[in-house]
């Protein structure tokens, strides 16, 4: 057999059959297309050029429209958060912006960041705390110490309670009582919505831990000696977006405002 022969036979002969070239075959004996590379993944939505997954997608974005974001509301998102926790927090630092997760209270917010000697744009702001909104934070972040001291699982207050210790600090010639009691109501779902306190019937609520974060040790000796030396002080008071110092507790001195 001649070189050339050799050649015709190796371009002449039958096509491999299914199988036999090592290509996956189906059952019915067509090919099957092989898995795509993740790399080839396409994305959540038309033009997507994002790199995190769904999950994380998703803690990123609840962190971003919310004030925090609490285990007990959200126990899926805050197993993602823990599990994507640094790659979320690198995302934040893009932005300016700082993650804190608290792991004993499991609860998770977001906090600006003003590096010194750099000018950043301010994403968040601390929207201040009306007056009357400040005077019921005071009672129900005082609420929810005592229980914790007495042992309970949860705190809870009334709106008839918070009313009542509101309208202690009016002045003594104020006459209308039914707007001031429209400000205590609206004050009451303005923390509602906060998800500072939580509806378990009406004109009752739990105290949420977030309490604690908002208005940490520090914070709350300054506001209940504000209470306590001048009623009539400016109408409003910034909330912080701060960790608690520490576990150590106020005196009752300082927590009973």
């Amino acid at each position: 057999m001649t070189e050339l022969d050799t050649v015709e036979d190796r371009t002449t002969a039958a096509p491999a059959g299914p199988g036999e070239a090592g290509e996956p075959v189906g059952p019915a004996g067509t090919f099957v297309e092989a898995p795509a590379l993740e790399d080839d993944e396409p994305g959540l939505f038309p033009g997507d050029t994002g790199v995190l997954p769904f999950e994380a997608r998703r803690v990123l974005a609840l962190l971003l429209q919310r004030r925090y974001l609490a285990a007990a509301d959200h126990p899926a998102e805050w197993t993602s958060l823990l599990t994507h926790q640094q790659v979320i927090s690198s995302r934040l630092h893009d932005l300016f912006v700082e993650l804190i997760v608290d792991r004993d209270y499991e609860i998770a917010f977001k906090r600006q960041v003003r590096p010194d000697g750099l000018s950043v744009p301010v994403l968040l702001k601390d929207e201040p705390y009306k007056r009357v909104e400040t005077l019921l934070m005071l009672f129900v972040r005082n609420r929810f110490r005592q229980e914790q001291g007495a042992g309970q699982a949860a705190a809870y207050v009334d709106t008839e309670e918070m009313a009542d210790y509101a309208l202690g600090f009016l002045a003594h010639d104020e006459t209308n009582l039914a707007a001031r009691r429209r400000e205590i109501d609206n004050a009451v779902a303005a923390l509602a919505r906060e998800r500072v306190l939580d509806e378990v019937a009406t004109g009752r609520y739990r105290i949420l831990p977030v309490v604690e974060i908002l208005l940490p040790v520090d914070r709350l000796r300054e506001l209940t000696h504000w209470l306590r030396g001048d009623s009539a002080a400016p109408a409003e008071h910034p909330a912080p977006h701060a960790l608690p110092d520490d576990d150590t507790a106020a005196s009752p001195e300082e927590t009973d405002a």
